[in-house]
């Protein structure tokens, strides 16, 4: 499908089944487990910010003998994306990314998604040593999000599906970037990643209809409520 939009976009219209067989026939398409139960899922219709899912991943290997770790921050409804690397996962770079995401993302976000990460929350930890165990010291994030009026969600602890999106784009990082590229730096590291993310904001999406990302939110209009007379 993909391919398909791409063509129709240079005014080349091959139907997306011949491009599919072209594929099967040059051994192009990787063979995937046939489901034998089929879900019907219906997909909630969100607004360019209503919900953001952040997550870390890794740097795979080391880079000059160093270790780095990748932030992601996807936008649920139009799949946009944001990437950042740091030699540390701390609370501070937490809140850094954040709020490198706010300056940079053209819609208000409203609430994000993590995993219980002492990184993200202290639901988990940091307990005080009162006899309460239910006592908790605020995690910074927590503060950071309050004061911007963004909620903090949280998944269900072993649940990493529920941040699927994101999920799924690490994937997608470590197939089609991580393992394609090597690095002779942290500079060509982040030169090498901000390409791949650019590219990616313009990459078509099955879940958009064939929009990418960066066309998502060009064309999307808020429809306001009509105003109501007392």
């Amino acid at each position: 499908m993909k391919i398909h939009w791409q063509l129709e976009k240079e005014g080349i219209r091959i139907h997306e089944r011949t491009i599919g067989k072209i594929l099967k026939k040059e051994r192009l398409v990787r063979k995937y487990r046939v489901r034998k139960i089929k879900y019907k899922y219906i997909r909630a219709q969100r607004q360019p910010g209503e919900l953001m899912e952040i997550d870390v991943k890794y740097v795979p290997g080391r880079i000059a003998n160093k270790r780095y770790f990748q932030y992601t921050a996807i936008d649920t409804a139009s799949r946009w994306r944001h990437l950042a690397v740091y030699d540390e996962q701390t609370n501070f770079h937490s809140i850094l990314f954040l709020k490198e995401v706010i300056e940079i993302f053209t819609h208000k976000i409203q609430a994000i998604k993590t995993d219980n990460g002492s990184i993200f929350t202290n639901y988990y930890t940091s307990m005080t040593k009162q006899s309460d165990m239910t006592v908790k010291t605020i995690h910074a994030l927590d503060l950071f999000c309050k004061e911007n009026n963004i909620i903090h969600y949280l998944i269900d602890p072993g649940k990493p599906a529920q941040n699927g999106t994101v999920e799924r784009s690490h994937r997608e990082d470590q197939e089609k970037f991580y393992e394609q590229n090597k690095f002779k730096n942290f500079n060509d590291l982040q030169k090498g990643l901000k390409r791949w993310n650019m590219y990616y904001n313009n990459l078509e999406h099955c879940g958009l209809n064939g929009k990418a990302p960066n066309e998502f939110l060009a064309d999307y209009q808020l429809i306001k409520p009509p105003n109501v007379c007392a």
